[in-house]
């Protein structure tokens, strides 16, 4: 099920629409859905779909003729690239999409190819006209390394398309049987990427998915949090050391540095590396005149999933290798859950507050939004304008029940950023008390918004 990439359709749709052959470099994390996505934009389309590996030169062409061999499409043992190419354009149609999944494995080991590529594009006989998709997972390689790679081969590519994580909205559709607490807690370990969505079985429960999918060896989702990790990265073992002390809640570079015992340089290379693969990323506070208040350098684990599983499962291997996987989730993860949870639950709310502001409904027009992370403490969501209005928001998915004093720690906060106070959005999976139940209704900046009611 195809969820959330209208946009990225209508994209591939315009490409294939335009006259003479293109290609285009289509990117984005694992488990992003890219190859679920052409495929359904293919589904009326002819053309053929291949899939990459890291190989060398003599291997790759080994395996694209027994690829061939598979469409029953004869030739060589060891083709070469241009001859790959005329077999698949011999049978004339009308415009023909051929994606090339993982091409950058192919890239790396075989200079030609690209050149073959173009080459064949521009004579290809009968004036046969092509789609070329160009699929990768490895973002760091795309946006650094492939334009070089290719050289002058890159003045030649049509257009790049990105994809995104999905939307929380997004994610409550393909979990429509869940409730919006369990749609919180889904989002909080896959995050928005929708080929983790379709490893979970949206007719079981929360922990009974953690249980058979994550927690159990032969469960999908096992090994794929270290895995993306070490797909792409070699000295695992330090970057196992860091991804686990983010986890943990060491932030700054100086904390990081006294858990690792790494030279601040090294871990400074290492975040960086993490960063480009979209598996860390840096807290920026928003610029406030408070800046004496406001904390900076503080880095997180931007990937959800693998936040779960270091959080979790990597700290904890020894038990989850000896306990059954309902044993450990009792033991180990049902008591931190909501805690976790607590982390992403203001990605949901900012979802909120942006679809409120585009339909006018915030007392505000904003066009920034962000979090000030503060020295006191953070305010969750910050929407702000160039006129210096705000709108602001705190989320409570861990506690109990959100308190006056709660309220009162936030305008404190406020107070310290110099932010306004023009609007309070005030998130809560729980109740609110009793003195704040009443400031709600008697404020007319103040809004109390239950999840069950989000």
């Amino acid at each position: 099920m195809i969820i959330g990439r209208n946009s990225e359709l209508k994209q591939l749709s315009t490409y294939y629409d335009r006259s003479k052959s293109q290609i285009v470099v289509m990117y984005g994390e694992p488990y992003t859905g890219k190859t679920a996505l052409v495929k359904e934009f293919m589904e009326d389309k002819p053309g053929y779909y291949y899939c990459a590996f890291p190989a060398s030169e003599r291997e790759q062409k080994y395996r694209l003729g027994l690829w061939l061999a598979s469409l029953n499409i004869k030739t060589l043992k060891y083709p070469e690239f241009s001859e790959v190419f005329t077999a698949l354009g011999k049978e004339h149609t009308q415009k023909k999409v051929i994606v090339i999944d993982e091409f950058q494995h192919i890239i790396k080991t075989c200079p030609t190819f690209m050149d073959e590529l173009i080459s064949f594009i521009h004579n290809s006989w009968n004036n046969q006209e092509y789609l070329i998709i160009l699929l990768s997972s490895s973002i760091g390689f795309i946006e650094n390394s492939m334009v070089s790679k290719i050289g002058e081969a890159a003045y030649e590519l049509s257009g790049f398309i990105k994809l995104k994580e999905l939307s929380f909205s997004d994610l409550r559709e393909y979990f429509s049987l869940y409730t919006n607490e369990d749609c919180v807690y889904t989002w909080s370990i896959l995050g928005g990427l929708p080929g983790l969505w379709s490893m979970f079985d949206v007719k079981l429960s929360v922990k009974e998915n953690i249980i058979r999918k994550i927690l159990r060896q032969n469960g999908p989702l096992h090994d794929v949090g270290l895995n993306l990790v070490s797909s792409e990265l070699r000295e695992t073992g330090v970057y196992n050391t860091i991804l686990s002390a983010l986890a943990e809640g060491k932030h700054k570079l100086n904390e990081l540095y006294d858990h690792t015992g790494f030279s601040r340089a090294k871990i400074s290379v290492y975040i960086k590396n993490l960063m480009e693969l979209e598996l860390v990323n840096k807290v920026f506070s928003v610029d406030t005149e408070g800046r004496d208040y406001a904390q900076k350098g503080i880095y997180g684990i931007s990937n959800h999933f693998v936040d779960f599983t270091y959080t979790f499962l990597y700290r904890n291997l020894s038990r989850l290798e000896f306990s059954s996987p309902e044993e450990f989730y009792k033991l180990i993860i049902h008591p931190a859950l909501k805690s976790f949870t607590q982390r992403y639950f203001p990605e949901v709310c900012l979802e909120y507050m942006q679809k409120l502001n585009e339909k006018n409904k915030l007392k505000i027009k904003a066009d920034s939004f962000g979090t000030w992370v503060g020295k006191p403490g953070t305010i969750d969501i910050v929407c702000y304008n160039e006129e210096g209005k705000a709108s602001l928001g705190v989320c409570n998915f861990d506690k109990p029940m959100f308190t006056y004093e709660d309220f009162e720690w936030l305008m404190f906060c406020a107070d310290k950023a110099q932010l306004p106070t023009d609007e309070i959005y005030v998130f809560s999976s729980s109740r609110f008390d009793e003195k704040l139940t009443i400031e709600g209704k008697i404020s007319k900046n103040l809004n109390l918004v239950l999840l069950d009611r989000m």
